[in-house]
């Protein structure tokens, strides 16, 4: 896979600024997601200009890297710049077999002291921008950083506590498949996803998918109970396709990765 790295924040500037085209619809241009996350948004996707926060939890819990990863593919595969702030262990391989495009991927894996400067930068010029929150943000720093979203027109995606987004989602439970008696590969997590949020997002919700493990995102039918196989009945719609050769294409892709340091 191949990769460059950007040094700096003039050089970080350059990249990003033309990174996407003027968008002539503003905030009301709609970022697609998988049709199972949908409900889970009060637009049914991601809204230009808005803050879509994906909450952590406890270990028994996780699940929220998976989650982003799901919320990104669509957009990403439909042609829209994204970047990743602040999450060292993420997965290119990962990402690009959900449906990342790894070429209009950049990754800030350790932003440092400048982490809100970095986001800020990538905000004015990249399509969505997800960003694990620090510890010592403040309040006055995360609403600066969403206002900011919403003039320029980027759907900022904080991963952790974020105190006013539009909608925070999170894996609330969570089973593995795959393991029999002790033996066998993990190969899918059926998991449980809640939405809550302000405005038309003000219901709370929750839907049950299959998150990557066999390659797919899938709703659960809710006659299927969580141990049996996978689902025969309805038309499923697989977030990213299982093609080998699209996979190796998207991981082929020239991903950039930004040091700051």
């Amino acid at each position: 896979m191949a990769g460059r790295m950007v040094v700096g924040s003039a050089a970080l500037a350059g990249l990003v600024r033309p990174a996407s085209a003027p968008d002539p619809a503003g905030g009301h241009r709609m970022l697609p997601v998988a049709p199972e996350l949908t409900g889970l948004l009060p637009n049914r996707g991601l809204r230009r200009g808005s803050t879509i926060a994906v909450a952590t939890g406890q270990p028994r819990r996780s699940g929220g890297t998976s989650l982003v990863l799901a919320l990104l593919a669509e957009a990403s595969r439909a042609g829209s710049w994204c970047a990743v702030v602040g999450v060292p262990t993420f997965g290119a391989g990962a990402a690009a077999e959900i449906g990342i495009a790894l070429d209009r991927l950049a990754l800030v894996p350790n932003p440092g002291p400048d982490w809100a400067t970095v986001v800020a930068a990538l905000i004015d010029g990249v399509d969505v921008v997800v960003t694990a929150v620090p510890a010592t943000v403040s309040a006055s720093v995360a609403n600066r950083l969403a206002a900011r979203a919403r003039q320029r027109g980027s759907v900022l995606v904080p991963y952790g506590r974020w105190d006013g987004a539009d909608v925070t989602l999170q894996v609330v439970r969570g089973v593995w498949e795959g393991l029999g008696s002790g033996r066998g590969r993990l190969r899918r997590r059926e998991v449980t996803v809640s939405a809550r949020g302000r405005g038309a997002a003000a219901r709370p919700k929750e839907i049950k998918v299959w998150l990557p493990g066999d390659e797919l995102t899938r709703v659960i039918p809710r006659a299927v109970p969580p141990t049996a196989g996978r689902p025969s009945t309805g038309r499923l719609h697989p977030v990213a396709s299982t093609d080998r050769a699209s996979a190796g294409a998207s991981r082929r892709g020239a991903l950039t990765v930004i040091g700051t340091a």
